[in-house]
């Protein structure tokens, strides 16, 4: 297999043990809801629109989606320091406790299916969480490009 090979098949899994415990939780929420609590996490306070980059949606969704988790006390949104004229949005405490209730249901689904790995499969696991971790670095700032500029 090829290094690119490997990361194909890296992805594909993650994707399927995303589906899996998806359908095992039985958890209705939006999975974009879940992965902007994420990205307000590790990168903090951000505007809609760079927002809704990281999370790969439109900024009109993402919009509707924080008026959503604004309504449930899930985010905050407050005016930015930088541009008075903009908000940015926050992860809250009630935002937090949720995300981490969920990624504990997530371990709990999960759990079952690597009940049988050998401590040789453990250490793979856990090396291999731990390079990912290290080459995504989940907390890097991505630039902003401004859609003028991308399209000179």
């Amino acid at each position: 297999m090829t290094h690119d090979q490997d990361i194909e098949t890296l992805i594909v899994a993650a994707h399927a043990l995303t589906r899996v415990a998806a359908l095992e939780t039985a958890n209705e929420t939006p999975a974009a809801q879940w992965r902007t609590l994420t990205i307000l996490r590790d990168h903090g306070a951000l505007r809609v629109g760079e927002l809704a980059r990281l999370s790969r949606v439109t900024q009109p969704g993402m919009t509707r989606l924080v008026g959503q988790m604004t309504e449930h006390g899930l985010v905050a949104k407050t005016a930015d320091a930088a541009d008075s004229r903009a908000t940015v949005v926050e992860v809250t405490p009630l935002g937090l406790e949720a995300l981490q209730t969920w990624l504990l249901q997530l371990t709990a689904a999960l759990a079952p299916h690597f009940d049988d790995l050998e401590p040789a499969e453990w250490a793979a696991l856990r090396t291999t969480a731990a390079v990912l971790t290290r080459k995504l670095d989940r907390t890097r700032t991505f630039p902003v490009v401004d859609a003028a500029e991308a399209a000179r």
